[in-house]
C-alpha cells in the first residue's frame, strides 16, 4: 500500500477583514513548518511526490519543511473560502469582531459552514457540492499511480472533508474535524491503484510532545 500524508500549513496571520492578510506565515508558522519537516526526516519519510495547494501559506509551509523536488500545485487542497462566505452570509459588511475577536470567529465559522452544506449562502462563489468535487479531485490526483509515498500541504477544512468522507460520515463532522486540526499536523492515508483509500492517523503532532516544543502549538 501507498501512503499520503498530508499536513496542514502553519499557523498563519490573524486579524485582516482580506483573504490575503491570512494567507501568510506568522514567525511561528515557519518555525512549526521547519519542525514538522525535521520529525518527517528523521522518521525516515523520502517522498516521491510533493504537492500543495495554490495557497501562499501552504507554498511556504513545504518550502520551510526543507523536502528536495518538485512541487504540483493542486487547486483543490486549497481551503473554502471562508471571507467570501461570511461576506454572503453578512451582506458585505463582517462585523468587527468576527475579524478580530477568535471565540466569536469560530463560532461564525461553524454557523456559517452549517448554512452552507445545507445549501445557504446563495451567491457564494463556491457551492458545498463544488467543494466537496474539487477536494476529491485533489485526493485522485494525489493518489494516482506512480509513488509510494505522497506528501500534500493543505488546510484544515480540506483535511476534514478528506477524513470525514474516507470514513462516509455525515457532512457536519467535516465541521468538527475542522475546528481540532492543529498548524502542521499530520494525517496519513494509506491506498492502492484498486481505488482502496483508508485513514491511517489523525492530527498528530509528534514534534511537539516534549514540553519546550509544546509551546509552539497553534490550532489558527
Amino acid at each position: 500500500m501507498a501512503e499520503l500524508i498530508v499536513i496542514r500549513h502553519g499557523q498563519a496571520s490573524f486579524g485582516s477583514a482580506e483573504a490575503g492578510g491570512y494567507d501568510r506565515l506568522s514567525a511561528q508558522g515557519e518555525t512549526q513548518s521547519r519542525m514538522v519537516g525535521e520529525t518527517l526526516k528523521a522518521a525516515g519519510i523520502r517522498p516521491d511526490r510533493l504537492i500543495t495547494g495554490s495557497l501562499e501559506r501552504q507554498k511556504k509551509t513545504l518550502e520551510a519543511m526543507g523536502f528536495d523536488g518538485d512541487v504540483e500545485e493542486h487547486a483543490g487542497f486549497n481551503e473554502y473560502d471562508f471571507h467570501d462566505l461570511l461576506h454572503v452570509r453578512f451582506g458585505g459588511a463582517v462585523p468587527d469582531n468576527v475579524v478580530k475577536d477568535r471565540r466569536d470567529h469560530f463560532r461564525t465559522l461553524r454557523d456559517t459552514l452549517k448554512d452552507w452544506q445545507a445549501g445557504g449562502l446563495a451567491g457564494a462563489s463556491e457551492s458545498w457540492s463544488d467543494y466537496t468535487a474539487r477536494v476529491e479531485a485533489a485526493r485522485c490526483h494525489a493518489t494516482r499511480p506512480g509513488a509510494d509515498c505522497v506528501l500534500a500541504v493543505s488546510s484544515g477544512g480540506t483535511i476534514g472533508r478528506l477524513v470525514a468522507a474516507c470514513l462516509q460520515a455525515p457532512d457536519d463532522v467535516m465541521i468538527t474535524l475542522n475546528l481540532q486540526i492543529k498548524n502542521t499536523s499530520i494525517t496519513r492515508f494509506i491506498f492502492n491503484d484498486k481505488g482502496r483509500f483508508y485513514l491511517h492517523e489523525f492530527n498528530a503532532t509528534p514534534h511537539f510532545l516534549n514540553s519546550d516544543a509544546a509551546r509552539h502549538l497553534t490550532y489558527s
